[in-house]
């Protein structure tokens, strides 16, 4: 009988250890360090269409003839020349047109569009362009038509309009046309009426007309949404890699990204030649979403702005990390420091005292943007680029003390190139120091205490994740589980908030029709858009930020997939604005987990909350065009009874627990 005593005694010993082994102590009574503002952003590069053929609202390709296939994305039929002495020193060419010279043959243009150009039923449209009729001799009509080229009814064009030109002096022609059906492939035809005189045209463009928060050259409304409604702490702009250009003649130059619209020179995009298994010749950037649109967007959106500029080293993936041509030598870089200070002045200066603060001004913004952060250099490494980034830093340090600068640790997330960067970055005094990721499950999985022992301290510089996804290992597009890798990494990030000063998954967007990279935030073509899983997941975190720190610990250690945890991750947070307290849990594994929530210092009684889930039974489940709800937070009431919570952290799900203090 003692035998049989002893043995029930130790099975209910075991079994009540086994009980307990989920027990999350959250010190809800010790408010800790703030979780920056910052914490949770996006960052925007223009690669899978991004910017033109996706954010910027613009519907024509090639709207100024700048290609260097000038009727790259035309056909142009009939009689017509090309010209290079316009209006627009920067954007020289445009085209004339002259009488077919035959009552039954045609003179006109027709744009293809980015992969198409989406016409909305009952959507209104703003055409614009440049014209004159360069000898003088009469007025001439333009039809301007929208087009179904694949269509089985007896008329390609369902909406026309018409402008008539007059004078040899160039002016700006608008009108606006209704869209009488929805053809997400469309085109924009420009046709000349019969016996007519020569007329010249030049930056032909076509904007909806609800675009977002209705700019004059604005953006696409349902993308900047999206962009709003995960409520980013900062917005990285333009990149990535077409900061530093294939070469440094095609890197990104903010200079020729502002001002008047019209004349923003034509550019190489980076990721033209970077993919030959997925390549797109016509990949350029046209600049009509320029800096002062990313400044005014992060303004709109709520974020702080967050430039990257060259450090005048081009990409060294493709043209490697030794001294060549391809780079610029120290004693070379004024220009490109220059650019810096000016971009500094462009965003806060005063109009009376500086011109490019002035343009800034013309342009429509007469206060400052309140620029904190510039990033100097993207993905470099090796010894060129803290010797080409010291001059940058010894410059704005003086001149502008209160800007923070951002240094980089290079392409990858540990290894040679970033131990050698870290300690540079800290003997060069930078701010922030840029970590990039692209990795897959198991890295995310490993990496739950990344973060836990980095340097804290006066003079240490923070973290910026500033690119990370989890690329699935043989999945390298969006789904749930990938997704739910980074809800796991980013309780690391919440918990470290004092070394952790910002992140931003990447990238953001891709074009269903001209994806070069996956996985992506936002999807979309030319009429529809998805946010993924990814965005999700981007989104809980941000809207459910908090302000301050808050301990959770399960037997003293961080929950972060830890030996005994069960791959379990967490964290928590109280939010000063609401008084709420905020617990995040992800369960990555296959089967459900017990989880005692010992909520140590919360008052007796009922706190009444919500409970949001994330979950979806198919691990490699996504959101797709024709399905973008498929896999969505759903949230439901909560009650906490006391100090002590029982709850189930259901398989493969993500789940945040939101109650009054």
């Amino acid at each position: 009988m003692r035998k049989i005593g002893a043995m029930l005694t130790a099975m209910a010993f075991a079994t009540g250890m086994s009980a307990q082994t989920h027990v999350f102590d959250v010190n809800t009574s010790k408010i800790g360090g703030a979780i920056p503002s910052t914490m949770y952003g996006i960052f925007f590069e223009d690669i899978n269409y991004a910017a033109d053929g996706g954010l910027y609202g613009e519907l024509v390709k090639n709207r100024s003839f700048e290609f260097p296939q000038h009727f790259m994305g035309w056909k142009a039929f009939g009689k017509f020349e090309l010209k290079n002495d316009g209006p627009f020193n920067k954007n020289p060419h445009y085209v004339r047109l002259n009488d077919s010279g035959h009552t039954d043959k045609f003179t006109g243009l027709e744009n293809e569009g980015f992969f198409g150009i989406g016409y909305k039923k009952d959507a209104d449209y703003r055409f614009t362009v440049w014209a004159r009729t360069p000898y003088g001799d009469g007025d001439v009509t333009v039809r301007v038509l929208f087009c179904d080229p694949s269509t089985m009814g007896e008329r390609q064009q369902f909406s026309e309009s018409k402008i008539v030109v007059s004078g040899k002096e160039w002016k700006k022609y608008e009108v606006v046309i209704k869209a009488n059906k929805t053809v997400d492939k469309g085109t924009l035809r420009l046709m000349l009426t019969r016996n007519s005189k020569t007329v010249d045209l030049e930056h032909i463009s076509l904007f909806p007309v609800d675009v977002y928060k209705g700019d004059e050259n604005g953006l696409r409304k349902d993308l900047a949404e999206a962009l709003e409604q995960m409520k980013p702490g900062v917005f990285r702009f333009p990149g990535g890699c077409i900061v530093e250009g294939t070469d440094l003649a095609t890197r990104y130059q903010w200079k020729n990204s502002v001002g008047q619209v019209e004349n923003r020179p034509l550019n190489e995009n980076r990721w033209h030649y970077t993919f030959d298994y997925r390549f797109f010749p016509d990949y350029y950037q046209s600049y009509g979403l320029g800096f002062y649109e990313y400044f005014r967007l992060s303004e709109q959106i709520g974020a702080e702005p967050l430039p990257v500029l060259s450090v005048g080293l081009s990409c060294e993936f493709q043209n490697g990390d030794k001294r060549c041509d391809k780079h610029v030598d120290v004693d070379q870089l004024q220009p490109y420091i220059d650019d810096v200070l000016d971009l500094i002045e462009f965003a806060n200066g005063d109009p009376e005292k500086n011109s490019w603060a002035k343009l800034r001004a013309d342009m429509g913004h007469p206060a400052p943007f309140n620029l904190k952060y510039v990033a100097i250099g993207n993905e470099q490494w090796g010894a060129i680029y803290p010797e080409n980034l010291k001059p940058f830093i010894e410059q704005v340090r003086k001149k502008y003390p209160n800007i923070k600068i951002i240094g980089t640790s290079g392409p990858d997330s540990e290894g040679d190139k970033f131990d050698y960067l870290w300690p540079e970055m800290r003997k060069l005094g930078a701010d922030l120091v840029d970590e990039h990721f692209y990795r897959n499950e198991q890295w995310f999985l490993n990496s739950g205490n990344r973060y836990d022992n980095y340097k804290r301290g006066k003079g240490q510089p923070k973290v910026f994740a500033g690119e990370y996804a989890c690329h699935g290992k043989g999945k390298k597009w969006n789904h749930f589980n990938a997704a739910l890798m980074e809800a796991a990494f980013m309780t690391d990030l919440e918990r470290n908030a004092d070394v952790v000063e910002m992140a931003t998954y990447a990238p953001l967007f891709a074009h269903v029709d001209g994806w070069q990279w996956r996985p992506d935030a936002i999807w979309y073509d030319n009429l529809r858009s998805f946010n993924s899983c990814s965005y999700y997941v981007q989104q809980l975190y941000s809207l459910n930020k908090g302000t301050n720190m808050i301990s959770l610990t399960m037997n003293g250690k961080p929950v972060a997939g830890n030996d005994g945890q069960d791959g379990l991750f967490a964290s928590a947070a109280f939010d000063k604005n609401t008084s709420e307290y905020i617990i995040k849990i992800v369960n990555t594994g296959d089967k459900d987990q017990k989880v005692t929530l010992n909520l140590k210092g919360l008052k007796k009684g009922e706190h009444k909350g919500t409970k949001i889930t994330f979950h979806s039974d198919n691990p490699i489940a996504e959101n797709t065009l024709d399905n973008p709800k498929a896999v969505i937070p759903v949230t439901s009431s909560l009650s906490i009874n006391g100090a002590s919570q029982e709850v189930t952290a259901a398989a493969k799900t993500f789940v945040i627990y939101r109650f009054s203090k």
